[in-house]
């Protein structure tokens, strides 16, 4: 079993640094951010209806659960679009830092739709994660775009982990990751289509784009979802949380070796993304600290 646990969590480390290579991949990728997510989706859908008739998945769900699915979909569709928007338009440290912020949005969103009292410490923390915003904001006012796009991005995603919370309980991830896919390539391409984006140059790609398009659908989409779910059967929800909040601090580093002078920034903007990094942390370790009780207000 302890030979299990060390491969699982050498596994999350490696699917955590996938999803930090993610923002790279789309800088590298020239496509604009709506044609990017809707390549991406496409392809991933693809690939997991493959896996689901290898594996023998049922994908058959009801009427009721497959709009709630589908509607998953459209939100996270919009999570990537703002995501990979904001790094078109600042750059990836900028769009990594602000989308540290998820955390606090989830302890924003809990409360109203699952009907949980407030806990202090998370109004404490959000505190912390408005103060690194500031310093952001106040150093890095030529990304103001960017960094607005980065935070709505961050919403999106906290409102999709709400969501689907309920869903990852009872259903196969195989199940709902096909029909939430689904569900946004099928919304993206009812806007492209009414927008009349469906041209001759819309399907015509470079061969570094499709390489780069493949890499992103298969291992930082398909195969990351479902491997991260499959390592959660040996790890503890706080070795897997602690972990995955390494995502930002993973992207940045490569950024920074990709790309170099571009994602130099000024030391103020570290310091901002520090303070969210080690709240978002420090709200997971006393969130999953077995032996600490705290109360609720």
């Amino acid at each position: 079993m302890l030979g299990d646990k060390l491969r699982s969590y050498l596994h999350l480390h490696f699917i955590v640094f996938i999803w930090g290579f993610t923002a790279v991949i789309g800088k590298l990728i020239t496509l604009d951010a709506l044609p990017l997510v809707w390549y991406r989706m496409g392809i991933a859908v693809i690939l997991v209806y493959l896996y689901a008739r290898f594996t023998k998945t049922s994908l058959k769900v009801e009427w009721k659960t497959l709009a709630g699915f589908l509607f998953a979909g459209l939100i996270i569709a919009m999570h990537w679009f703002t995501f990979f928007k904001a790094i078109k338009v600042s750059n990836i440290s900028v769009t990594l830092a602000c989308l540290s912020t998820g955390a606090f949005f989830t302890s924003l969103l809990e409360p109203l739709l699952y009907g949980r009292k407030v806990i202090w410490y998370e109004v404490l923390f959000g505190l912390f994660v408005i103060g690194g915003l500031y310093i952001i904001f106040s150093f890095e006012g030529d990304y103001l775009y960017g960094i607005l796009l980065a935070l709505s991005s961050a919403f999106l995603s906290a409102t999709f982990s709400v969501i689907n919370g309920k869903y990852a309980v009872k259903y196969n991830a195989t199940q709902v990751s096909f029909w939430e896919l689904l569900g946004g390539v099928f919304f993206l391409s009812v806007y492209l289509l009414f927008a009349g984006s469906f041209t001759t140059e819309f399907f015509v790609l470079t061969a570094q784009d499709w390489t780069w398009l493949i890499v992103l659908a298969t291992f930082c989409t398909a195969y990351a979802f479902i491997a991260s779910v499959k390592v959660m059967k040996f790890l503890s929800p706080y070795t897997v949380m602690l972990t995955i909040n390494m995502e930002p601090i993973y992207g940045i580093i490569l950024a920074l070796i990709v790309f170099k002078d571009n994602e130099h920034m000024s030391p103020a903007f570290y310091f901002g993304a520090a303070i969210i990094l080690t709240t978002v942390i420090l709200n997971g370790v006393i969130k999953n600290y077995p032996k600490k009780k705290l109360k609720e207000i």
